[in-house]
């Protein structure tokens, strides 16, 4: 066994958190995980992560010799990258994640642009209503919507959207306008889990945050149904304003109570922090940040309204 093998297991369980999160990032199996790490720590004669039959956490030895670890790999990457021409040609695949609706409309098509510009390089989209961990699951860019938590990845902010509430005209007026949050218990809410949950909705009332419970005469985990659905006449759903702006533009959509309105939610290109940076990943934020910052723009709800 390589003591670069042994190297790059090591950073990969420390950056995964755990030996099977290491062992589906490299794609071996976790008993050469296990392996690897008996062996570097043969070598060093001290252990580097302290197992429990639940979780593992570095040791002292182990947070001293990361640092050493990642700037070998750095060093060798960067050395590999510059005899292949890389640093000069972006190259390689690079994977991608995003919300399902956002991905669709406006990550899928600046993608495909990219491609047209970088023939050397090929894409993977996965597009999941939920958080992926991108160390853990080998992620190279993901678009964030909301306020992101603290951690080490690096975020490039590319706009905002707001989170509304809309209904179809003949709606409204079958079943009347809304003044006050407290009037939507009365109406039948079309409820899509992603920004409805535990069937709540959060509002601005003044200049506090304030939330309602509501009981869904709809409710599922697709944006576009949701969306469709209030179109039809069925009730007032949630939605990201990018999701609904053609809607509102055409007039089969209406937004209520904006005044309690919630501020604006950004949205973040993140990626893991890295020593050197690679070409593929540069190349594809130089590119997508522009665009996705003009859809979201385009997409704006001051834009759509009539």
């Amino acid at each position: 066994m390589s003591r670069l093998h042994e190297i790059e297991v090591f950073i990969a369980v420390a950056e995964a958190g755990s030996f099977a999160g290491a062992s589906r990032r490299l794609r071996v199996s976790p008993p050469a995980v296990t392996r690897a790490i008996a062996a570097l720590e043969d070598r060093l004669g001290a252990r580097v992560f302290n197992r429990t039959t639940r979780n593992i956490s570095i040791t002292d030895v182990g947070q001293r010799f990361l640092d050493s670890a990642r700037r070998v790999l750095s060093d060798l990457d960067s050395a590999e990258r510059e005899a292949m021409g890389e640093v000069a040609t972006p190259q390689g695949h690079l994977s991608l994640t995003a919300s399902v609706t956002f991905g669709r409309s406006a990550l899928a098509p600046v993608v495909c642009g990219f491609l047209a510009q970088y023939p050397r390089v090929s894409v993977s989209v996965a597009l999941l209503d939920r958080v992926v961990n991108l160390v853990e699951d080998g992620v190279d860019v993901a678009v964030r919507i909301g306020e992101l938590p603290e951690s080490s990845l690096i975020a490039k902010r590319i706009g905002t959207v707001d989170r509304i509430l809309v209904a179809s005209p003949t709606y409204l007026a079958a079943q009347g306008g809304l003044t006050a949050p407290g009037e939507l218990k009365r109406h039948a809410v079309i409820a899509f889990t992603g920004l409805m949950p535990n069937r709540e909705w959060r509002y601005r009332n003044g200049q506090k945050p304030a939330v309602i419970a509501l009981n869904p005469r709809f409710e599922i985990n697709d944006a576009v149904s949701a969306i469709d659905a209030a179109v039809q006449g069925q009730g007032i759903t949630i939605a990201l304003s990018y999701m609904v702006a053609e809607q509102i533009r055409a007039g089969t959509l209406v937004q209520v109570l904006q005044e309690f309105t919630l501020p604006p939610q950004p949205v973040h290109l993140v990626y893991p922090q890295m020593r050197l940076m690679a070409p593929k990943v540069r190349a594809f934020l130089d590119f997508a940040a522009p665009r996705l910052k003009t859809v979201l723009q385009d997409l704006a709800l001051r834009q759509a309204e009539p």
